[in-house]
């Protein structure tokens, strides 16, 4: 059962997203052990911070392009509705 995991810098959002639905299933599947199961919990929280920044950095970087009344383009910062 033991896997062994790349570093969080060398994943890609991607990938770590992947890991973490991997993660989730092998602790619902409750066949592990006690220390398994808290190894992957820590392993989850640190992917689950890890994809949190990504997608802090990316909104960040997210600009929304909109049409305005009089044709013309306006470009602003995206705002998530929360």
């Amino acid at each position: 059962m033991e896997r062994p995991t790349e570093p969080e810098e060398t994943l890609t959002f991607e990938q770590a997203m992947a890991r973490l639905e991997e993660i989730v299933r092998l602790l619902e599947s409750g066949e592990l052990s006690l220390d398994e199961t808290v190894r992957l919990y820590e392993e989850g929280q640190r992917l689950r911070q890890f994809c949190e920044e990504k997608l802090n950095a990316a909104e960040k970087r997210i600009k929304m392009v909109t049409l305005a009344d009089n044709g013309s383009i306006r470009v602003s910062e995206f705002e998530p509705e929360l």
